[in-house]
């Protein structure tokens, strides 16, 4: 096979996973980070639709767990094959921490580009992990995202803002409650969030540069922090903060949006309570979809990523299977999502909110200046 031909033939393989038809058999191996229930979609949704429009390959997953934990060894399951000529693993599924320090150490290759629906994803999360420069290298498979949870059938104006939840508070003393920095990201997200809103800086604690001085300048954020803490009941957990609402216990509070979609389908929440994100903003966090640089076969993963990230894929498998806001920008679900179901998922939170007020967790280090801050000027 001449050089020209073999071009021409790798063109037209490319050319027919875009268009959704496999050249050749094959099995794609996918590792997932992440909780079982990502594992899970992929082995009942994902896989089969793939592999329905993919006549002869078989897509194969394997799961290793929540958190950067599970993301940390499926680094190490690639880094132990760095010296092979070809990976065993074509897709990855991994948090920003991980899928960050993969890119900075070459073990992920660019393929953004090569995919109809790269230009889909606009959020920084799409371009920058934590820190560090992802662009090019991954497609968020969903976006996570903490919201305030309130019952508007007794909070009929809801504080939009920090500044009006503390006067608020302060007005109606345990009715807001939250879990603190240890007993669930929730109320890890409530914390960064008022950090964002009060320590200053707030481009170079979620972006970097790393400087351990910054955080000599966190006193007064720190105490004001404290002091509305007096004014608020601590919840168990993430489920835990649910739980109280339902209950009547507390009226408002950080939770998962997921999560609490979720409990309201399941009959677990009261039907009536709403959402808002408050200005200037909460976090949240994807996950990414990624292709190692060695991958066995890196056009079937090209393939893959792009039918997951999909419009179709999207709104059917992420937001209606899943309670997740969408990993692509949420204009592009508006047509292929039943009226119901959108209205559902944005109209307490809308797409335009989501963009201007999503905003990722801060950069490692800062991570854990603020956790260990908190424990030692806020809850001493």
């Amino acid at each position: 096979m001449t050089h020209k031909t073999a071009n021409l033939f790798a063109s037209a393989a490319v050319a027919l996973f875009a268009a959704g038809a496999a050249p050749a058999e094959g099995v794609l191996n996918v590792v997932s980070g992440g909780s079982q229930n990502m594992v899970d979609y992929v082995t009942d949704y994902l896989g089969p639709l793939f592999e329905e429009r993919n006549p002869g390959w078989k897509v194969n997953v394997v799961g290793t767990g929540p958190g950067n934990a599970g993301s940390q060894a499926i680094l190490e399951k690639i880094k132990a094959q760095a010296g092979n000529d070809k990976w065993d693993t074509d897709v990855v599924v991994m948090t920003q921490l991980k899928t960050g320090e993969m890119v900075t150490e070459g073990l992920l290759q660019k393929y953004v580009d090569d995919i109809e629906t790269g230009k889909l994803a606009t959020r920084d999360t799409a371009r920058t992990a934590l820190g560090t420069d992802v662009e090019g290298f991954v497609m968020p498979m969903f976006h996570s995202q903490t919201a305030i949870a309130y019952n508007p059938d007794v909070v009929a104006n809801p504080p939009a803002s920090l500044d009006e939840l503390k006067t608020w508070t302060a007005e109606n003393k345990g009715a807001f409650g939250y879990n603190g920095i240890k007993n669930g990201m929730s109320g890890v997200a409530f914390t960064a969030a008022w950090m964002y809103a009060y320590a200053g800086n707030t481009e170079q604690l979620i972006n970097g540069p790393y400087d351990p001085a910054l955080k000599n300048g966190w006193d007064q954020a720190l105490a004001d922090l404290k002091a509305f803490n007096e004014n608020v009941t601590f919840t168990p957990g993430n489920a835990g903060t649910l739980d109280m609402m339902n209950r009547g216990e507390i009226v408002m509070g950080p939770v998962w949006v997921d999560m609490f979609y979720t409990w309201q389908a399941d009959g677990r929440l009261n039907p009536n309570l709403k959402l808002l994100l408050p200005e200037p903003g909460m976090p949240g966090q994807p996950y990414y979809y990624a292709i190692p640089a060695k991958a066995e076969d890196a056009d079937a993963a090209r393939s893959f990523i792009a039918l997951a990230t999909s419009p179709e894929v999207q709104a059917e498998g992420i937001v209606k299977r899943f309670n997740w806001y969408p990993g692509i920008d949420a204009e592009h679900l508006e047509g292929s999502l039943e009226s119901e179901v959108w209205d559902k998922l944005f109209t307490d939170v809308t797409p335009e909110e989501l963009a201007a007020k999503g905003k990722p967790f801060p950069l490692g280090p800062y991570f854990d200046d603020m956790r260990e801050a908190y424990e030692l000027k806020v809850t001493n």
